[in-house]
């Protein structure tokens, strides 16, 4: 009966400390404007805002509401300690005086992610594995078992920021990032991944009046995320599994009762059209299937033409393309007919569109021959990008852009 009663009052720890704490959202780099929007939109308050993170407050179960709606985020991040180490052996010991064992289960899974920037340290997998060795020993020395441990990031995950000589602890909410929605089964040639897709949307300020026009679609994440975000349903529906559910103290109920809520407010429709055109039968095959499983492939309409040929729905709208950057050796001089054909695309039968182009290859993108409204920085992995936003209306003026 003690040891059930001990067992009890642990599970029970982190939901008697449902007071505020720091909550990190990590992004791809460039994308924290977009991020902080949808946390003021949602209610949150702004701590601090970085290149790829932005910081509010609340508690674990915020964490669960954050991860059920953020579009734009990678990660969710809930901060349990704060403290400076000097080395490896300081923060071991710091880490292990953590009570862990109020937060993992003692025949669960933990991974560690460490992010590391200390004079004393050449590799941050051996801090990894450092503060890992920290939280199975504390847990089988207060509990008598050692969870798993691993690399795998789909159970608990434990996120080590240490800077110099500042460290901070944070439970891992998401585990999985969140741009894995779930739905990409079939990806197809180096596709956008979904939370810069979105980010990219929202740049447009697209959000479901008018129509959505993506050629060149690829696998079809630049059509889905502009199908979810239309319907404004969460994008965290589509995933089963997060880290959060796999801490001490997770609330089913209020999960449940969050999933509730957000399906509530979830669109059957909007006005516009979404179509997704590809010259590759095979990339629109990938990019149906795709739809189906996010559960919009009903609202997008596919069709195996090349850009050129694409026929724009009347009333005016967004239409964005992504082609190649030419990284490959010759593949520039091959992609400049590309880029002026897109230009040409947009002049002829764009008119009454706001169209856009989303490149890594700025000199390519002077090929287009469009004079640009406005150039949003992004990073697609480590390639600095551009968002080029195009004013279409009959007879657009040809310019060389600088």
């Amino acid at each position: 009966m003690l040891n059930k009663k001990l067992s009890r009052e642990k599970v029970t720890i982190l939901e008697l400390s449902q007071s505020k704490r720091k909550i990190l959202l990590t992004c791809s780099k460039k994308i924290s404007p977009f991020l902080r929007k949808e946390l003021e939109f949602a209610g949150f308050p702004i701590v601090s805002e970085k290149e790829s993170s932005v910081e509010t407050e609340g508690t674990f179960n915020d964490c669960m509401k954050l991860n059920l709606s953020i579009r734009t985020g990678q990660r969710i991040l809930f901060l349990i300690e704060e403290f400076f180490a000097k080395n490896p052996s300081e923060l071991y010991k710091r880490v292990v005086s953590i009570s862990w064992e109020d937060y993992i289960p003692q025949d669960g899974y933990v991974s560690v992610l460490a992010i590391v920037d200390n004079p004393t340290v050449t590799n941050s997998l051996f801090i990894n594995q450092k503060c890992k060795d920290a939280i199975v020993d504390r847990i089988k020395e207060k509990c008598g078992q050692r969870p798993d441990s691993g690399p795998s990031k789909n159970k608990a995950v434990i996120y080590v920021y240490w800077k110099k000589e500042s460290c901070s602890v944070y439970l891992d909410t998401s585990g999985e990032p969140l741009s894995k929605r779930g739905y990409r089964k079939l990806p197809f040639q180096a596709p956008m991944q979904e939370s810069l897709a979105a980010a990219v949307i929202q740049a447009t300020g697209w959000e479901g009046k008018g129509n959505f026009v993506s050629p060149m679609c690829g696998s079809g994440t630049l059509a889905i995320e502009a199908a979810l975000i239309a319907l404004h349903k969460s994008p965290g529906l589509l995933r089963s599994n997060y880290g959060f559910m796999h801490f001490k103290g997770f609330d089913k109920n209020k999960w449940y009762e969050l999933r509730k809520e957000a399906k509530a407010i979830t669109r059957k429709s909007f006005s516009g059209r979404i179509l997704a055109t590809d010259i590759n039968p095979q990339a629109i095959e990938a990019a149906q299937k795709n739809a189906k499983t996010a559960g919009v492939d009903n609202l997008i309409e596919f069709q195996v033409r090349d850009y050129s040929n694409t026929i724009l729905p009347e009333g005016g709208g967004i239409v964005i393309l992504n082609p190649d950057y030419g990284q490959r050796r010759g593949q520039v001089e091959q992609l400049k007919d590309v880029y002026r054909g897109i230009g040409d695309f947009f002049k002829n039968q764009c008119q009454g569109y706001t169209g856009y182009i989303f490149t890594g290859n700025f000199e390519l993108a002077k090929e287009v021959g469009l004079r640009t409204k406005r150039r949003v920085p992004f990073f697609n992995s480590t390639i600095e990008c551009r968002l080029m936003e195009y004013e279409l209306y009959k007879g657009s003026r040809k310019v060389k852009c600088s």
